[in-house]
């Protein structure tokens, strides 16, 4: 052995024993960090979700002022719903893919890309929308560039994109006519969308997750968007679904704990 290696070797060993960090290693006080910002989010949590009664059916005014008071989060969180419905979405007639014109919007800046062109894209351009194109634009899709929240696209669009299925149908961005995305004149749409009109349709488990507003909205706001979405998914009941519609319902901020709904006062609620 090379006894000129002995005094790092010496060093290495007395550092390790330290806790000193070496070259090359990983920075032990990331898991530290990373474990007590786990504990101080748990511990948020818990005491939020103490507060909900678990066997309790609130009524949808009762939940939506919880949630408001549970939103304790260092943000402005989103008020959702989580509808579980009795459907089986592998048969097309036990489906929901609609959209909700939310009175009082959304809480949140939304970027509409339009495909389009001559008069409809210079429609779409002058009501708001953020890229407007059609060959250019498909060729930022194909690339993976998705730098908005709704595609809208009139008709002579449509069958160029179908061979982006793989790409914007896993994101649930692919224009449909029963979604409202597919318009001969799309510039209506792009002002519906930005001002609070948003798509929304059943997962492969058959439940919807809905965004209806920000924490900092008031109640009335939020019961309003509330029952605006309940109108929605009621209108669009399936016509393969047999039976009740709903198997339960709840609603949860973003970094809240889940409020179970009662169902018979949500099919009923009219926002005072």
């Amino acid at each position: 052995m090379d006894l000129r290696l002995v005094p790092a070797l010496l060093l290495g060993c007395a550092s390790l024993a330290q806790g000193l960090q070496l070259p090359g290693a990983a920075p032990q006080h990331h898991a530290v960090r990373g474990t007590s910002l786990a504990m101080m989010a748990s511990s948020r949590y818990a005491e939020a979700a103490a507060k909900v009664d678990s066997e309790k059916l609130y009524e949808p005014a009762e939940a939506v002022a919880l949630m408001k008071q549970l939103g304790t989060a260092k943000f402005i969180e989103t008020a959702e719903l989580h509808g579980n419905l009795n459907l089986d979405p592998k048969y097309n007639d036990q489906q929901i893919r609609t959209t909700v014109s939310l009175p009082h919007g959304t809480g949140q800046t939304v970027r509409v890309a339009v495909l389009a062109e001559g008069p409809a894209a210079e429609a779409a351009t002058e009501a708001g929308a953020d890229l407007v194109g059609m060959a250019d634009l498909i060729e930022d899709i194909a690339a993976g560039k998705l730098d908005f929240d709704v595609l809208l696209a009139t008709p002579p669009a449509m069958p160029k994109l179908a061979k982006l299925g793989k790409v914007l149908g896993p994101k649930g961005l692919m224009p449909s006519p029963k979604a409202g995305t597919v318009s001969a004149a799309p510039a209506e749409a792009v002002k519906e969308f930005k001002a609070g009109k948003l798509e929304f349709r059943t997962d492969k488990q058959g439940i919807v997750h809905v965004p209806f507003g920000k924490l900092d909205f008031t109640e009335e706001a939020l019961c309003g968007n509330l029952a605006a979405l309940n109108d929605a998914i009621e209108k669009n009941r399936p016509t393969g679904c047999k039976g009740k519609l709903w198997n339960s319902a709840t609603l949860s901020s973003t970094m809240g704990p889940g409020i179970k709904l009662d169902l018979s006062s949500l099919k009923a609620f009219v926002p005072a």
